[in-house]
């Protein structure tokens, strides 16, 4: 490969995550592989290489520069010091700045050209706001920081594409949540990033109801008629190839999706857990709307099973997969 194609090749930053949990880890195995991609992982250098000899891989640990050329026996590692010693298992609140200062690092490096695209490994979100941070998760801390207004939630996995029209609320809040902005917001999101990240020509989503039986025509819950039937209707009218509101008990039906590109649940645990079943380990979230590409594992930062060596990084490799995926198509359309 000579040195123009390397230099085509995406470069993503790879944030290792919560520092006791199986982030790390995680990171540490993506040796294992040969991507076709410049992969740096941001976090501390002497846990990085501390997760590298665990799992028995003799690498350098190199800090990174934007102009170093990719060496064999060497791993990159954009160097983030912890706050305070990380044991294995044991989150402690006083690694949460550490924690947000990995991501501002990939977060910024995106939006100067630095990096591609990004992928990240597990956080804690209660160790976080134990340490006196309002913080309730990767998807609204991308939003924030990069000033968007409106991102979407989706996984990706077992053969499904799952988008959230609400994502970290509690249940009681989400039908105020679900205004006719906000669905409509939503919906062009995530028909447009199919088209741009996923290389979907017209992309036919599935939407699913709020209520049981999406309501029954008004009568259990009056959410899809007041909202969802309008902002279908419109969005329609435009020409978006959008299908409900249909009921979330039946949408998942394997002949049902076979005829589509993606479904829209209204909120977290109406859509995940069908997915979640069918691609637990392999599935990747995604965020939608960004001005940068992001992909996630599925998964926790699993404290039990941090530093056993047992920590399957097949999720973790499906988000790199995939971000890769998502900045070669941007790049096509660019």
């Amino acid at each position: 490969m000579s040195k123009s194609d390397k230099s085509h090749l995406p470069v993503l930053a790879v944030t290792s995550g919560e520092p006791s949990g199986v982030g790390p880890e995680l990171c540490a195995r993506l040796v294992e592989r040969k991507w076709p991609a410049r992969l740096v992982v941001i976090g501390d250098a002497e846990l990085i290489e501390e997760r590298l000899e665990r799992a028995g891989h003799a690498l350098v640990v190199r800090p990174w520069q934007p102009d170093m050329e990719p060496e064999p026996g060497v791993f990159d590692v954009l160097n983030r010091p912890l706050v305070c010693p990380a044991l294995t298992g044991k989150p402690d609140p006083r690694n949460a700045m550490y924690v947000l200062s990995v991501l501002d690092s990939a977060i910024q490096g995106c939006l100067q050209g630095v990096f591609d695209g990004m992928v990240t490994a597990p956080v804690h979100k209660g160790v976080i706001c134990d340490a006196g941070i309002r913080f309730s998760g990767h998807t609204e801390y991308l939003a924030a920081k990069t000033g968007t207004p409106l991102v979407v939630m989706m996984l990706v996995g077992g053969g499904m594409r799952v988008a959230l029209a609400t994502t970290h609320l509690p249940l009681a809040e989400v039908p105020k949540a679900l205004t006719q902005e906000r669905l409509g917001r939503t919906l062009v999101i995530l028909y447009r990033d199919l088209v741009s990240s996923f290389g979907i020509a017209r992309p036919r989503i599935l939407v699913t109801g709020l209520n049981p039986h999406a309501g029954e025509g008004g009568h259990i819950g009056r959410e899809e008629v007041d909202v969802i039937v309008p902002v279908l209707e419109h969005l329609r009218a435009k020409g978006m190839d959008a299908a409900g509101p249909l009921p979330a008990d039946t949408v998942f039906v394997p002949d049902t999706l076979r005829s589509a590109d993606a479904v829209l649940a209204m909120y977290h645990d109406q859509g995940l857990p069908v997915l979640k079943h069918a691609s637990f380990g392999g599935g990747v979230n995604v965020t939608l709307g960004l001005p940068i590409v992001r992909t996630s594992v599925d998964h926790g930062t699993a404290l039990d099973l941090a530093g056993t060596g047992k920590a399957n990084p097949g999720s973790l490799f499906a988000a790199v997969e995939l971000a890769i995926d998502m900045v070669n198509a941007r790049r096509r359309r660019a």
